[in-house]
């Protein structure tokens, strides 16, 4: 159990000791109580289903006395409590919601985390982690080939005046990163494989290099889900996700996923998404339950139909590059990053990029597909493309993008 039975009755203890006039009340602070009740760890959880049967065996509210097969939507904002003296499991959906426990419950299972937590869209869970891991004087290391938003979020609005320090560095290489560590060096915060370049970090060699200097490692891991990476299991420390591209699958709703491997963890994310007033609504929380149940089949029939397309267009003489992790290259180094991604996960994904030479060119391109939506973001049952530097990564400053102009991304 989450915490283990001896925490669950003193959870139960000091819940009901802050009203009870006949016992006497415990010497307990209010805000280090749990905002939900105890719910199971899965860090070292392990059974003989395979990843795409853990999408559907999967009891979302065993206590619900009528057993029903979909997990209900409980719209509720407030709850009944027993009586004056003593509370029930929850008493406010900002804090807890029977429908986001099951939800984070079940990505805590797939990615074997201690805990998970659902937040109103991404980059609310990246705030989320920033706020939780960082303090004023500490020390931040990013990927240099990071999301568009996230770098609007680090180099805007947590650097500046806050006292934080921000490095960016190519994490690619971890002597880079080991020159870059200070004393002062919290959190380092990657995406492997990066978008759009797919850039990969060895994670294994990069987490080892971190805990030994007591540094946390976090990881946007939304472009691969966690069934094809599972970055706890290598060493990660913290791992984001955008729910709103593969988990949801449908381009209908938004959120984001924290997982974190550790209780201290847990409880500091628990207590920033209830005083911040983060966490995802009940009516969100089931349509991304009911997208986890087809997400295998999902992600494996679209890196089927993204390793055919890196193949036309690897042939294609107007195609300058295609950066792909499925298809084979005669760069090296490109062939290096290749081995280390087939080393700690299990496919390519259906990310794609590529570039023509000319920014008219892919313009064109964009303009004219015609099952294609040009739009931002990725994962949904439509194919989508969008020329990156105008429109996902518009966000960082011209003079700071590292990313060609005429990269398309699929």
């Amino acid at each position: 159990e989450y915490g283990g039975i001896k925490r669950m009755r003193c959870w139960l203890v000091l819940r009901r000791g802050l009203c009870s006039s006949s016992l006497k009340k415990p010497d307990v602070r209010y805000n280090e109580l749990p905002t939900y009740p105890p719910r199971p760890s899965f860090k070292d959880f392990h059974n003989s289903l395979r990843p795409a049967s853990q999408a559907v065996v999967f009891a979302g509210c065993p206590d619900d006395p009528y057993k029903p097969s979909s997990t209900p939507i409980y719209q509720t904002s407030t709850y009944a409590q027993p009586s004056a003296s003593s509370f029930g499991p929850y008493d406010y959906t900002r804090s807890g919601n029977p429908t986001r426990t099951a939800l984070e419950k079940h990505v805590a299972l797939l990615e074997g985390g201690h805990a998970a937590f659902a937040f109103t869209s991404g980059m609310s869970a990246l705030k989320t982690v920033l706020d939780t891991t960082l303090d004023f004087g500490d020390e931040l290391i990013i990927g240099s080939d990071i999301y568009g938003g996230m770098h609007r979020l680090v180099s805007k609005i947590t650097s500046p005046g806050s006292g934080i320090t921000l490095k960016f560095v190519d994490t690619t290489d971890i002597s880079l990163v080991e020159a870059a560590l200070t004393r002062k060096t919290r959190l380092v915060h990657i995406e492997s494989p990066s978008n759009p370049l797919l850039r990969v970090t060895d994670i294994r060699k990069l987490a080892e290099l971190l805990h030994r200097r007591g540094v946390l490692l976090s990881i946007d891991s939304t472009i691969m889900t966690p069934y094809l990476l599972q970055p706890l299991q290598l060493g990660a420390d913290i791992v984001v996700h955008s729910a709103t591209k593969f988990f949801g699958g449908h381009s209908d709703t938004m959120g984001g996923f924290v997982v974190v491997n550790t209780s201290e963890l847990a409880n500091q994310v628990a207590y920033n998404q209830n005083a911040c007033g983060t966490a995802l609504a009940p009516f969100d929380c089931w349509l991304f339950l009911r997208g986890i149940k087809t997400m295998a089949l999902r992600v494996a029939a679209q890196q089927q139909n993204a390793q055919h397309i890196a193949s036309v267009l690897s042939d294609h003489p107007a195609v300058d590059q295609v950066y792909f992790l499925g298809q084979p290259t005669h760069d090296a180094a490109f062939e290096a990053q290749r081995e280390i991604h087939r080393s700690q996960a299990e496919g390519p994904g259906s990310v794609l990029s590529f570039t023509t030479g000319s920014v008219e060119l892919s313009q064109r391109f964009c303009d004219a597909c015609r099952i294609f939506k040009l739009t931002v973001s990725f994962g949904s049952v439509n194919s989508l493309c969008e020329m990156v530097c105008q429109m996902s990564h518009a966000s960082i400053d011209a003079e700071l993008r590292t990313l060609p102009d005429d990269l398309v991304r699929l």
